[in-house]
């Protein structure tokens, strides 16, 4: 079963006996902190009454008109929402700050950050804060909280299970820690972190994750492109050595190599669930997976009984880790094989040879990082359709993805669809629409948490 450990157990040796102290301090203040919103009165704010027992707490004062977007869940307060900050000395960034209303009342309490576009992630609203007070303008104890809650989440999910050992723990804004992403793989824990804050919460972070039952290892792995934006520079950083670089996890029955030092933490568990599809409809079929990387379509289209499958991957590294996939799954290595190439040469190229496969899979990396790049992005992937639609067989299957959250939220993925279909001389039936697996939860008050588009398409 999965959960986090009492609190009582042993600590890795890694962790600095320094952080134990520190959570359990703050675990003792948290009666404290909510017996006093206990005891506010009905025309003050809870977080006010909390605000007024710790000296120098910045207050963040929202301009009016703009408070909505905020009450209703929206963590990424961005500096232009903000009229003024009540202070001094002014909040430094990792500051603990209040968030208000224009008539000054809080409602909620967040991180601040000078630098950066979003000058505070909001961590808590005055109304969880009535509900929960022990978290009330406590980051430790609100760490503590949502990672727990985290694990309680993935175990109703039935994760990790007898056949699948690799799954998101926490998923950013959708687990309501915006800017820490944690994969679990196995044993070990890949923390991905994009945002100042987590950097300063580190050892706290670390010490709560390898508590979680289970994990015996934690790889920290910071977008040192992102936290440049955030006013952190970590280039000249060097992450301590892992003592191994893969991982043997299993997905869906399905054992994979992993990379720890590869493409985002290693490894897509957004896709598990569309992988397990695919393998549903590759029985005594003819598949072709593009962009493949550690060839998880391919993998699950052979265990579904595939007559042959190919994959395509410009990686090298990539490719290592699919041709070890197919050893270790013990496939038959007549039946599915792997090949390094660009994908948009791969199928002019099959096109002039006039060959074609039951079923298509196009998983292309992502194209459309930021929405001035969309209109550019949008005909990259209308000529990569185009192709794929042209080496479907009539009738045949197409599974065509957009990991772009630019892409995906600007709703613009099936009329690119509809256009490839056109380029192509095809016509395209919408059989199934899908995103990310269930593990990645979004948050409807931060829709730019979503990212991925995946529709199954009937190809005439």
């Amino acid at each position: 079963m999965l959960r986090l450990r009492a609190c009582g157990g042993t600590a890795p040796a890694s962790v600095p006996a320094l952080v134990r102290a520190r959570l359990a301090r703050r675990a003792s203040s948290a009666a404290s902190a909510a017996a006093t919103v206990a005891s506010a009165s009905s025309s003050s704010s809870a977080l006010e009454e909390l605000a007024a027992e710790r000296r120098g707490l910045a207050k963040v004062i929202l301009k009016k008109g703009k408070t909505q977007i905020f009450r209703d869940g929206s963590p990424m307060v961005y500096s232009g929402a903000v009229d003024r900050i009540i202070g001094r000395p002014p909040p430094k960034s990792g500051d603990v700050v209040l968030v208000a209303d224009g008539t000054e009342k809080p409602i909620g309490w967040g991180l601040y950050n000078s630098v950066s576009m979003f000058c505070v992630r909001l961590m808590q609203l005055e109304e969880d804060a009535i509900r929960d007070p022990t978290c009330a303008l406590n980051m430790e104890r609100l760490l503590e909280a949502r990672i727990s809650s985290a694990v309680d989440l993935r175990r109703s999910l039935g994760l990790p299970s007898a056949d699948t050992n690799a799954y998101r723990l926490i998923n950013s804004e959708g687990d309501r820690l915006s800017g820490l992403i944690v994969d679990i793989f196995a044993d070990v824990a890949v923390i991905a972190s994009s945002a100042a804050w987590v950097e300063k919460y580190r050892q706290e972070i670390q010490f709560l994750v390898s508590k979680v039952n289970g994990i015996s290892h934690i790889k920290w792995r910071p977008s040192a492109d992102i936290l440049k934006e955030e006013g952190l520079d970590i280039s000249e950083h060097k992450e301590p050595a892992s003592p191994c670089s893969t991982v043997k996890v299993m997905e869906n029955g399905i054992v994979y190599l992993v990379s720890l030092e590869g493409q985002k933490t290693g490894f897509y568990a957004d896709q598990r669930e569309n992988r397990s599809f695919i393998s549903l409809l590759s029985k005594d079929q003819r598949v072709l997976d593009l962009c493949c990387y550690s060839g998880g379509f391919a993998l699950n289209a052979a265990k579904g009984g595939a007559d042959n499958v190919i994959g395509i991957d410009s990686s090298g590294l990539a490719l290592d880790l699919a041709n070890e996939n197919i050893v270790l799954n013990e496939l038959n290595h007549g039946k599915i094989s792997f090949v390094k190439g660009d994908a948009t040469t791969f199928m002019k190229g099959a096109i002039s040879e006039n060959e074609l496969w039951d079923l298509v899979i196009l998983d292309p990396p992502k194209l459309a990082p930021r929405k001035k790049v969309l209109q550019s992005a949008s005909g990259m992937y209308r000529s990569l359709n185009a192709l794929a639609m042209q080496v479907v067989k009539p009738g045949g299957l197409l599974m065509t993805c957009s990991c772009s959250g630019a892409m995906t939220q600007s709703g613009m993925f099936l009329k690119t669809i509809q256009g490839a279909a056109s380029m192509a001389g095809r016509k395209v039936t919408v059989l199934r629409q899908a995103g990310a697996a269930c593990d990645h939860p979004i948050d409807p008050a931060y829709p730019e948490g979503q990212y991925l588009s995946n529709y199954l398409l009937r190809v005439a």
